[in-house]
């Protein structure tokens, strides 16, 4: 059994099909890459495997567990879906310590850690609502990764990056897959596929067709 199995799933979403009777494994320790035009339905999916959203019709197991019978979400996620909200009169790391205050996993230690990693310095007083589209990002990947979580689900991570930044975070997700991460992600790009992703999947005829 895969680490996360999608067994003949369909799935409409505001009118349109998205997903018609779509079978996939993804398996652990492994780097996926997802494709597919715009509106194919890539945030859907990876609102599926984490338990945001339902399919109409089918099922999806995580770690042999089935979403929605066993348990609501999945554990052990790190996750990047369209545009996360911050509270926008905080700073990057306090905007970070409230979300880890919610399970008390980690130290400010590790968070100023994180954020030093994803490029983002934690000693900036700069508040959020003023941050650039690439600071607000790598303050989105180091949310994402500060937990030490098991499975990534990043929607296109590189968005709003500069060269330098793009070559860090794919160095980092290099690194966090050595470690034993799985992940799976989105990118406009097809360099950030083809660097980075052992298996590709295609959005293609409702479907996840299968390249590499």
């Amino acid at each position: 059994m895969g680490l996360i199995e999608l067994r003949n799933i369909s799935k409409s979403y505001k009118g349109l099909t998205l997903f018609e009777n779509t079978t996939a494994t993804f398996e652990r320790g492994k780097i996926y890459g997802i494709t597919g035009h715009n509106g194919s339905g890539k945030s859907v999916l990876f609102k599926m495997m984490c338990g945001f959203v339902f399919p109409d019709q089918g099922s999806i197991f995580v770690n042999g567990e089935e979403l929605g019978k066993n348990k609501r979400f999945p554990e052990n996620f790190g996750i990047i879906i369209e545009k996360p909200g911050y509270l926008g009169d905080k700073t990057g790391f306090e905007n970070l310590r409230y979300l880890a205050d919610i399970q008390h996993r980690i130290s400010d230690e590790k968070i100023k850690e994180v954020m030093e990693r994803v490029g983002l310095h934690y000693t900036i007083i700069q508040k959020v609502k003023n941050y650039s589209l690439g600071m607000k990002q790598k303050l989105a990947i180091a949310q994402a990764i500060m937990e030490d979580q098991e499975i990534l689900l990043l929607d296109e991570p590189f968005n709003g990056l500069d060269v330098d930044s793009v070559e860090n975070i794919r160095n980092l997700l290099k690194d966090l897959n050595k470690e034993g991460k799985t992940i799976i992600l989105t990118s406009h790009n097809n360099e950030d596929i083809e660097v980075l992703c052992e298996h590709v999947f295609r959005i293609r005829n409702y479907s996840l067709e299968q390249l590499k």
